[in-house]
């Protein structure tokens, strides 16, 4: 929410939100949060344009029911917040999200979706998101998600932010036991059943150069001397099973 200081004189003259005035001849207007509505059907939108309305410290400014619209409105409105649904029919929430940030560094993307899993979480915040909203949410969520995005801060909801801690643990965890990614698991099996970096080069379509790059990453990483020792791990680990 921003803050403008007007002649006092002036406080009828269409100014909207919070005023407070000092020595009788300035008040310092807070001016109302300026929300873009994105969703591909017509009637969310209108029903969150009712439901935002009817607090004092927001305004819906504009509507979009794609990607592409979404761009353009943000560029000639230049909301504080954008409401965006994650699923549209020419673009996704997060496909088009990079590009209204590029357009309107200034404003705050909330992501409004139906899917509950931390991994879409994850890829909305990394996508530059500042909040992700389930549609499930009740009313008194989705205003306070706006408003906290607003004010700079970050919102998810509760529970699913809890399991999303608990995914990321879980990952820790489990990288953790096994250090290795997939392509070096794979370059460990072929280097236990005795290929060559330049056989598994042509097996996995990557350089020598790179299998060799794998081969050093996956002896530091367990801490292995030998080729011995990477037979012994791929063992333990069942990689010669397949």
């Amino acid at each position: 929410m921003h803050q403008v200081i007007v002649p006092s004189r002036r406080r009828a003259a269409g100014f909207h939100g919070s005023r407070s005035c000092r020595h009788g001849n300035v008040c310092v207007v807070a001016q109302p949060v300026r929300v873009l509505i994105v969703d591909d059907h017509a009637v969310v939108r209108s029903g969150i344009r009712l439901l935002l309305a009817q607090e004092p410290d927001i305004e819906p400014v504009g509507e979009a029911g794609t990607g592409r619209e979404a761009v353009f409105e943000a560029r000639t409105l230049k909301p504080d917040v954008i409401l965006m649904d994650v699923v549209m029919p020419d673009q996704t929430g997060l496909e088009v999200l990079p590009t209204l940030l590029h357009e309107q560094p200034d404003a705050k993307v909330l992501l409004l979706s139906m899917q509950d899993d931390p991994r879409y979480v994850r890829e909305a915040f990394a996508a530059g998101a500042s909040g992700y909203v389930l549609k499930e949410a009740a009313d008194a969520e989705l205003v306070a998600a706006v408003r906290e995005v607003a004010r700079g801060g970050r919102y998810i909801n509760p529970e699913l932010g809890a399991r999303l801690v608990a995914a990321e643990t879980d990952a820790e965890r489990r990288a953790a036991a096994d250090p290795l990614s997939e392509r070096e698991r794979e370059v460990l099996r072929l280097l236990a059943l005795g290929h060559t970096n330049q056989e598994i080069a042509q097996q996995l379509f990557i350089s020598v150069r790179t299998a060799e790059t794998h081969r050093a990453h996956i002896m530091q990483k367990l801490r292995l001397q030998s080729r011995a020792d990477l037979v012994r791990y791929a063992l333990a680990q069942g990689l010669l099973e397949r």
